[in-house]
């Protein structure tokens, strides 16, 4: 007999879907014993159909949705099945359960569409016709073709698949493939009003303002002087020759003249002049 770290590893095998036989078994010992031990099992038994229902009924989940949000809703429908399910109206238990669980499901997936059922319903319509057409004729119709093929006006149908458009909320923190091949979210891929997130805006204003800051090394001193307490300090023209020592006519004099010194350095940097005020 080979020495026990020689044996050879037991395979486990998968657990068997339980028959109809076993789940009936189940079910009538729950419902004669009360015991909730049974009725987990039996839960457990027909959790792996739950799951089968959702990734058929849901197909291609919102971005917004949460997968356990179904499956959750599902057991919920199972778990009343088996409370309320009566053999004597001839269906199997399975079946009765298959049939909550899927209405479950998709109440679900109506509870997450904010979209009212008649915008699903012309939906559809939209879909199936222009799928229709395109059989018939072997391309896709234009909007005048399918608007005539639903019996509405070329304007109607506009209106209507706005409206369509509309409808398809999506989460901003989906993931989406970037062209570097990697996930990222989408709201990292909208466009920013905010010139302050644009780094090409950011480099040039940058650039600008070492321009500016070597111009206005060249003023004189007390070109200089006037432009802190003007525009650094917020004095006002009489304040700040009062600082200095000179008249208000003075400092407005200087603060032509620095103005004009700058202007002349930096010309076509209009907007560097709005932006440091």
């Amino acid at each position: 007999m080979p020495p026990a770290s020689e044996a050879k590893p037991v395979k486990r095998s998968k657990l068997a879907k339980p028959s109809a036989l076993q789940v009936r078994s189940l079910w009538q010992q729950y419902k004669r014993t009360g015991d909730r031990a049974a009725r987990d099992r039996l839960i457990f038994a027909l959790t792996p159909m739950v799951r089968h229902i959702v990734r058929r009924t849901v197909r291609a989940l919102p971005p917004s949705c949460d997968l356990e949000d179904f499956l959750s809703a599902g057991i919920e429908a199972l778990i009343q099945t088996i409370e309320r399910y009566d053999p004597g109206k001839g269906a199997s238990l399975e079946q009765y359960a298959w049939t909550r669980v899927q209405g479950a499901v998709i109440d679900e997936l109506r509870r997450h569409d904010w979209a009212p059922r008649s915008l699903r319903r012309d939906e559809r319509a939209i879909n199936n016709a222009r799928t229709a057409f395109a059989s018939e004729h072997e391309r896709q119709p234009d909007r005048r073709e399918l608007a005539a093929r639903l019996g509405m006006t070329a304007e109607e149908l506009r209106r209507r698949l706005d409206q369509v458009a509309l409808a398809e909320v999506g989460s901003l923190n989906a993931l989406i493939q970037s062209d570097e091949g990697g996930a990222i979210e989408r709201i990292d891929m909208l466009p920013s009003a905010d010139r302050d997130a644009d780094p090409e805006i950011m480099a040039e204003r940058g650039a600008a303002k070492e321009r500016f800051r070597a111009a206005f090394a060249q003023l004189g001193e007390q070109q200089r002087e006037v432009a802190v307490l003007l525009y650094a300090r917020g004095l006002n023209l009489r304040e700040a020759g009062e600082r200095l020592g000179v008249s208000e006519s003075r400092i407005c004099q200087v603060h032509t003249q620095l103005r004009s010194r700058l202007y002349e350095k930096l010309s076509g940097e209009a907007q560097l002049f709005a932006e440091i005020g």
